[in-house]
């Protein structure tokens, strides 16, 4: 039985693990960016190279390129290693260009503000 060296344990929970691999990164405002870590710091700060944001709505998604993009660590929720070899995402997902994604995203925001709307409403009326 051998044990871990201080060093051991602190690389085994350092992003240096993670360095020159394609990973997922979830942002504190729900937004999801793939790319390669090529840089992080002592606050989380990292630099993802040919990164995009994937944008996800009902069953369709899209891959929006945003290139070389550094983030605020302070943003960061969570950091992880994609699997290369598996695949990312549910079969049933349909890919689909940015334009068409903004538009479902419209949709969806509309029909969100809708619900609001009559559930304002229905509050006024208070029917209970």
């Amino acid at each position: 039985m051998s044990w871990a060296s201080a060093e051991d344990i602190y690389l085994s929970t350092s992003l240096a693990n993670y360095l020159d691999k394609k990973v997922l990164v979830l942002l504190r405002d729900g937004r999801k960016l793939l790319g390669i870590l090529r840089s992080f710091d002592q606050f989380a700060n990292a630099v993802l190279e040919g990164s995009c944001e994937r944008v996800i709505v009902g069953d369709l998604y899209s891959d929006i390129p945003l290139g070389l993009y550094v983030i605020r660590g302070e943003n960061v929720v969570l950091l992880g290693e994609l699997d290369l070899e598996k695949e990312e995402l549910p079969p049933h997902m349909t890919h689909v260009s940015a334009v068409e994604i903004k538009r479902a995203q419209k949709a969806e925001r509309e029909a969100t503000d809708l619900k609001g709307t009559i559930r304002k409403r229905l509050e006024f009326l208070d029917l209970d």
